[in-house]
């Protein structure tokens, strides 16, 4: 497979080690100082670029008919505008706020807990996110995803870096040297307390999630989410 790397930082360097342990070939690597790139001969392009060229990256891809993984997060408020975009040209497109394995575990479990401690008004909820310093955007897009998560299975109804007002999910974002992700979720109380956690100890799991999402999207039609690639639900 041929595969076009969109962002070439610490991400994209972990992706083309692991895609070439797995037998493909990187032809293409795009970082910021690349002023334009053409996407001949690419079988599908994995972005993980900065917020502010996602969107460009992307829309790319879906009119020269690329198949087109994104990672890159702080850019959603476009996201209609591509999948509108993929749906008129008839694309392919997939993004994930985490392309780890275990971490879209996480969110099932995530969301089955949500459900079930609706029922018991009496904890609140909390989720805390520690990042590298090197991380722009606050919260992380997989702390935003747990915090919809539980929205769409519970009555909270926002999530606010801010001190929480009733149903609000409040989200504490650390930036911490050398931390390649955690997230936690508390449910609190004054009788006890119940946590689900998160802890990535390196950007492989990471890597190799997209190595395999683009292994398994580059034949196919349409809008994706991890939850086929994994055949959950």
């Amino acid at each position: 497979m041929n595969i076009a790397l969109l962002g070439y930082g610490k991400m994209g360097k972990a992706i083309e080690r692991i895609a070439l342990k797995r037998g493909h070939q990187i032809v293409l690597k795009v970082s910021s100082d690349t002023s334009a790139y053409t996407l001949d001969n690419i079988d599908v392009a994995i972005d993980f670029s900065l917020p502010s060229s996602a969107v460009e990256n992307i829309s790319k891809c879906i009119l020269q008919n690329t198949p087109v993984i994104s990672g890159t997060t702080g850019w959603l408020d476009e996201y209609d505008k591509i999948l509108s975009l993929c749906k008129v040209h008839n694309g392919t497109f997939l993004y994930a706020s985490n392309f780890s394995l275990g971490v879209n575990i996480f969110f099932e479990i995530n969301k089955t807990l949500a459900r079930l401690m609706n029922t018991t008004p009496q904890y609140k909820i909390n989720i805390e996110e520690i990042h590298h310093t090197q991380k722009l955007d606050a919260p992380s897009g997989t702390a935003i995803t747990l915090a919809n998560d539980i929205i769409e299975n519970s009555d909270y109804n926002n999530w606010t870096l801010d001190k929480p007002k009733q149903k609000e999910i409040g989200i504490l974002a650390k930036r911490i040297e050398n931390v390649p992700g955690t997230h936690k979720i508390n449910y609190e109380s004054s009788i006890d307390s119940i946590s689900i956690k998160h802890t990535a100890h390196n950007r492989e799991g990471f890597a190799l999630g997209a190595v395999i999402t683009a292994e398994w999207i580059q034949d196919k039609k349409g809008v994706f989410t991890m939850k086929d690639v994994l055949n959950i639900g």
